[in-house]
């Protein structure tokens, strides 16, 4: 047993504990006799009731005890101190917990760790309910309150931890975690097997190991490939490689296709630079539902660059590419989207019924790349390492205080250069378009929107003064967060959302993926601003720090395609336009699973098939990218003599893709 004397009022709190655990809270007053200070009074407090006992019960108490304990902070040693030695008591100072001094509770100090707070130290008990105290006020989740108790053992102070809550950006806090560099030497191009035409439009001494690797899998041979590899570490060259030795062995065009239109012009513009004098470089892109865009396409050429949707809509409507030897599709993890997967799906299996192609399939973010590259037939190329260092970094902050912050880190980033010579920029991803241009136009440093809904020359104009280090910071929707090519060396995550929906861990590590470039940088940053308690619409079930949290912790999911039976129509309808009579052969090939029968039997109803052949009205809706239900109001909007642009605008027909 210990027992703790510490002074309190006119007298002295005593509390004896036993195992850790205290026994009852007594008081003790002290008289001074001729002999000095003796016990004059003691009562003590068990169960909520008061009892007196008699003095010489507290001396008993303390010769029982093993050692008796004085709190170090407090004054007046000398007087307890000379009444234990007239009864043969030592009497030892030591530091204690004052919170739990204050509960009626001894809490040593000496055999537990200590936390700093509000500038003296107290246990850790107390220290997380004080912090916890401060996360409630907050409303932070439950797994970020278990983030903050880490970080207070980690760090040991409570006001610090508290100030990650009020935006700190102390990289000992902040700091979450981060991914190592680790990557392997190139290898020669005369290792691997390029001929000499190709290695002279490449223009490369050596290959990055993504790049040979593909080459060890069959690249040149033809082999179907799916390369999954980290952003920057040179997986986009893997599908020009393999259009440039099929276009130089006479075995036929070449698609890269993307799924953006921002994505789209960056890479045809950097395809017409690089192969231009060599191959005709074209471009067809899908700008919305009423009109497929076809500028710049040239049917003839080697290189076509197209959106998702650009090439599908040449193939729905029967317009025929040419001899295809290569077809590229970046970003193919784009199969699992919920909205645009089954587009996809049905894409390539058009594209795969249409031409004997070798096809190559890229992305940054697969879970499951062995059995997706099954799934494709293809074989599965991976590498996991990175091209540069990522920390990763977190921090909490309200609205109001997400500018401020966005405004220190990009200051700091640009005032800062890599040993390559190059200045830190910032890619901010945010929410909306709108946001996008109230973030760029709040920063006191240069910067600049860019979303969709910019003209191409405004695009244009932006990219180029991002490459040119004119300004510091792009502010761009989560939506262009795929491949859109700013040189970034850091990443800051304003929001934490794509439109109404919370980011997917693929989604959140293909954008973080975009800081550091190892041409330009020596590290990449990335900071996730977390609002506690904060959703952007009613469907959303979690708050935006629990799920800044579950992005970090994440795996990235498995690709997957599931089908709605909207889906199903939408597709078995474009594989009729497609293929007529023979559209179960190329429905056969989905990824995903649903009843053909059941499917055809709906589009026939709605009087989009007869038969086995497509009507002028399921043309228009395979062209057009219609569900059933939307072909459905047309019709019906037709029939009641409605104004076509108020049916477009029920629809939201414009925008298909960014």
């Amino acid at each position: 047993m210990r027992v703790l004397v510490s002074p309190e009022g006119d007298g002295y709190k005593v509390l004896p504990s036993k195992n850790g655990e205290t026994l009852f809270s007594g008081m003790l007053e002290v008289r001074e006799t001729s002999k000095g200070p003796r016990p004059a009074k003691f009562r003590v407090r068990r169960d909520r009731s008061d009892e007196t006992r008699q003095p010489d019960e507290f001396v008993e108490l303390a010769r029982k005890a093993d050692e008796v304990v004085y709190t170090a902070s407090a004054n007046g040693f000398g007087e307890i101190a000379e009444l234990l030695d007239a009864y043969g008591v030592s009497l030892q100072r030591e530091e204690v917990c004052r919170l739990c001094l204050l509960n009626g509770e001894f809490t040593s100090l000496r055999k537990n760790d200590a936390v700093l707070y509000d500038g003296e130290r107290i246990c850790v008990d107390c220290a997380r309910d004080e912090l916890r105290r401060e996360a409630s006020f907050r409303g932070v989740s439950s797994s970020t309150r278990e983030r903050l108790d880490d970080l207070l053992r980690r760090v040991g102070e409570v006001e610090a931890v508290v100030g990650l809550l009020e935006g700190s950006l102390d990289p000992e806090l902040t700091k979450f975690d981060e991914m190592d560099e680790n990557v392997a030497e190139p290898v020669p191009v005369e290792e691997t097997g390029l001929s000499d035409e190709v290695r002279e439009l490449l223009e490369f001494d050596s290959l990055l190991p993504v790049q040979a690797m593909s080459v060890r899998a069959g690249l040149l041979d033809g082999e179907d490939l799916l390369v999954a590899s980290a952003t920057a570490t040179g997986k986009t060259l893997v599908g020009e490689i393999a259009g440039l030795h099929n276009l130089v062995e006479g075995r036929g065009k070449t698609l890269f296709l993307v799924p953006l239109v921002a994505l789209a012009n960056q890479k045809y513009d950097r395809f017409g630079d690089l192969y231009g004098d060599r191959f005709d470089v074209t471009q067809r892109v899908g700008s919305n539902r009423i009109s497929a865009r076809t500028t710049r396409f040239d049917p003839d050429a080697e290189i076509v660059v197209g959106t998702y949707e650009g090439v599908d809509h040449a193939l729905r409507t029967g317009r025929d590419l040419g001899d295809v030897g290569t077809v590229v599709i970046d970003e193919v993890h784009n199969l699992q989207d919920e909205d645009r997967g089954h587009r996809l799906d049905g894409l390539i299996a058009r594209l795969d019924d249409a031409h004997d192609a070798q096809h190559v399939y890229l992305s940054a973010t697969v879970g499951n790349p062995k059995s997706l590259a099954a799934a494709l037939g293809a074989r599965a190329v991976e590498y996991e390492e990175r091209p540069v260092p990522i920390e990763r970094h977190l921090t909490f902050a309200d609205a109001r205080e997400k500018k401020d912050i966005v405004e220190r880190l990009v200051r700091r980033e640009y005032n800062t250069k890599s040993s390559k010579g190059y200045r830190g920029q910032t890619i901010v991803f945010t929410n909306s378009r709108r946001r996008c241009h109230e973030i760029a136009g709040s920063l006191d440093v240069s910067a600049a929107a860019y979303h969709a809904g910019l003209s191409g020359g405004e695009r244009k104009s932006v990219e180029r003064a991002f490459g040119d280090q004119e300004v510091a910071a792009v502010v761009t929707t989560a939506a262009l967060g795929a491949g859109v090519d700013f040189p970034a060396s850091q990443v800051i995550f304003e929001r934490l959302a794509m439109g109404i929906e919370w980011l997917t861990v693929g989604e959140f590590e293909q954008m973080l993926g975009r800081a550091g470039r190892p041409d330009y940088h020596d590290r990449g940053v990335v900071y996730v601003l977390a609002e506690p308690d904060a959703s952007y619409h009613s469907s959303m079930e979690r708050t935006e720090d629990e799920v800044a949290l579950d992005l970090l912790k994440g795996e990235t999911e498995d690709v997957i395609v599931d089908y709605t039976q909207e889906a199903a129509d939408e597709q078995v309808l474009a594989n009729i336009a497609f293929a007529g009579e023979d559209h179960r052969r190329v429905t056969g090939k989905l990824l995903g699973g649903f009843s053909i029968d059941r499917t055809l039997e709906r589009l026939r109803d709605a009087g989009l098939v007869r038969d086995d052949e497509i009507t002028r009205l399921g043309y228009v809706a395979a062209s057009r990218f219609l569900s059933l239900e939307q072909a459905t109001t047309v019709i019906e909007s037709v029939e009641s003599g409605d104004h076509p642009l108020d049916t477009v605008a029920e629809l939201e027909l414009l925008d298909v893709n960014e």
